[in-house]
């Protein structure tokens, strides 16, 4: 199973759990009032939404995951497609970030 495929099973994990914010309307209104450990972005999103996103995250100290296109974030949710996805806890988190250390590619802090 490939890193990928792992970050998609906790995504879909966190998901069912309730653990996740998708889309971008509910993922800027979240972060403007809360913190996240984590923001999932798609590899494939539009500039004006990743630029957006990485400006948040680096104000806040939120790790960015980019490893993921739109429909394999879209399909780690139940969506279609899905351009950004926040993970709102910490466990979760953790475990993605174990997965990304095993790769060393995808993370920006």
């Amino acid at each position: 199973m490939t890193a990928q495929e792992r970050i998609g099973n906790l995504l879909g994990l966190a998901c069912r759990a309730r653990k996740t914010i998708c889309g971008d309307f509910a993922a800027e209104k979240h972060l403007k009032n809360h913190t996240v450990p984590m923001l999932f972005l798609a590899a494939d999103g539009g500039v004006d939404n990743v630029e957006k996103y990485r400006r948040l995250a680096a104000r806040k100290g939120i790790a960015v995951v980019d490893i993921l296109t739109k429909e394999e974030l879209g399909r780690a949710v139940g969506k279609m497609q899905n351009v950004v996805v926040l993970l709102t806890d910490a466990g979760f988190a953790k475990a993605v970030d174990k997965v990304l250390r095993t790769t060393e590619k995808g993370v920006t802090r």
